[in-house]
């Protein structure tokens, strides 16, 4: 009987260097994006896709991300004294119980590939998915939802990678597949390349930060090989299976915003502002009214 994901890796032990000052003192997975830090949209993605355990993959100077998920009783009270109900729902619903949580250390910057491997001792002989904070997902389905359900359907085997078209002169950026068929959103993948040249790249379809995987990717991991960048790639580890247990691409319904760039996230606070119905009116009225006077200046 094939073994459902209830496993998954969150790699947050990256410096945040792009927001600097901000990530002087504050994890970027806790910059907020609206009125939620950027860590509780993966959390929510993954709880709603059926995941049960998290594994978080933090470096010095996470504390505070560890204790977002922390109970905070005082807090607690206060608002149920107060007759908050409504915010103590809000602030109970970031609570993570003991035991569903775990931190493991990455000490030295070597790649993500070297972070998802630090976390395979609490793997075991599963499938797991590893979900990237970085990359926020609006989907009417959960991005990782979809993946496992479509994993499932076609047998709960092989590898899976969240895939979606960029332009050309950006696959520098990202891990390229090369597809072999495609049959829906599944795409049989007969080749990836980490971080190509635009002249030498199998395609424009790009890995984002969804993955499902087997132990086998752990174990190629375990080599410590240095790919693209001098970093230990997920990607070369994943591609070591094609010929193995199987590599698939998935293209999500949903569209993904890359939080890990000061642009992508502003472009996903308004986003998701607008989608929300107690802010939407002032922030239409607010950005119309900003790009009337943008006109009229030229």
């Amino acid at each position: 009987m094939r073994k459902k994901v209830t496993k998954a890796i969150f790699p947050v032990a990256g410096m945040g260097t792009r927001f600097l000052p901000a990530t002087k003192s504050v994890p970027k997975e806790i910059m907020t994006l609206v009125d939620r830090p950027l860590v509780q949209y993966a959390i929510d993605e993954a709880r709603e896709a059926g995941i049960t355990e998290f594994i978080f993959v933090t470096s010095r100077g996470k504390g505070a991300l560890e204790d977002y998920f922390d109970h905070a009783p005082q807090l607690e009270e206060e608002l149920r004294a107060k007759g908050k109900d409504e915010l103590l729902k809000v602030l109970q619903s970031t609570n993570m119980e003991s035991g569903d949580i775990a931190y493991i250390r990455q000490h030295k910057a070597l790649g993500l590939g070297h972070a998802i491997w630090c976390a395979g001792r609490l793997i075991g002989d599963e499938p797991f998915a590893v979900i990237l904070p970085d990359d926020v997902i609006a989907a009417d389905t959960p991005c990782l939802k979809q993946m496992i359900d479509a994993y499932e359907a076609a047998g709960s085997k092989g590898n899976m990678v969240a895939a979606m078209e960029v332009p050309r002169d950006k696959t520098s950026s990202y891990g390229i597949l090369d597809v072999e068929s495609e049959d829906g959103a599944m795409l049989t993948v007969k080749g990836m390349v980490e971080k190509p040249r635009a002249e030498d790249a199998p395609s424009n379809l790009a890995v984002i930060g969804r993955y499902i995987l087997t132990p086998k990717v752990l174990k190629n991991l375990d080599a410590g090989e240095k790919g693209a960048g001098g970093e230990i790639q997920v990607t070369d580890a994943i591609a070591k299976e094609i010929d193995g247990e199987g590599v698939y691409g998935f293209r999500f319904n949903g569209q993904r915003f890359d939080c890990g760039s000061k642009s992508g996230f502003l472009q996903a606070t308004v986003a998701f502002g607008l989608a929300r119905d107690d802010l939407r009116d002032d922030l239409e009225a607010y950005i119309e009214e900003v790009m009337a006077t943008r006109r009229a200046a030229q």
